[in-house]
């Protein structure tokens, strides 16, 4: 007895016109990355909605600064779970070197990027850019920025991270 119908592959043909975010829901929970150390900061960073320490200085100074509370925690416990203990927020490239996170809200801009990233590498701090695709020109620099990026880059469409330590060059856009 012959089937008929639709198979399989000409069931999934239409996924390819949805939008970017639905294709990668295969991804969620932290499926498809093939990075112990990426798939810790999945599971024990996006995927929570509350903290993992004590601290909340970095927490309270990003919703003074008018981000998102979900993206506030995520971040504080992005600080949590590399185990850094300092931090600026739109500070020029001068003052990197005091610390081991630099977030980049929407305030700073595009064109200040690549010097943000560039001086980040040097020191070996991790760099955070809040609303990667906030409009062309954002969205641009930091494309440009991920290519020559040496070490782990994660953009989850909230904020890209780049890290700058032992990892090796690899990309994740969830």
């Amino acid at each position: 007895m012959k089937i008929t119908g639709r198979n399989i592959k000409r069931r999934l043909y239409g996924l390819r016109t949805l939008p970017s975010n639905l294709k990668r829901a295969r991804y969620f929970r932290g499926h498809g990355v093939h990075s112990p150390y990426v798939y810790a900061l999945v599971r024990q960073v996006f995927m929570r909605s509350s903290f993992i320490g004590a601290g909340r200085e970095l927490y309270n100074d990003l919703i003074e600064r008018g981000v998102a509370e979900r993206r506030a925690v995520q971040l504080q416990n992005v600080m949590e779970h590399c185990r850094y203990a300092t931090y600026r927020i739109d500070c020029p490239p001068q003052q990197i070197a005091e610390c081991d996170m630099v977030i980049a809200t929407v305030a700073t801009a595009a064109t200040d990027l690549a010097a943000m990233a560039d001086k980040a590498r040097e020191v070996g701090a991790t760099l955070c850019i809040l609303s990667p695709a906030l409009d062309r020109e954002r969205d641009m620099a930091c494309r440009e920025i991920v290519q020559v990026h040496p070490s782990t880059s994660v953009d989850n469409r909230g904020y890209l991270l780049l890290f700058n330590n032992h990892l090796p060059k690899q990309k994740f856009r969830l």
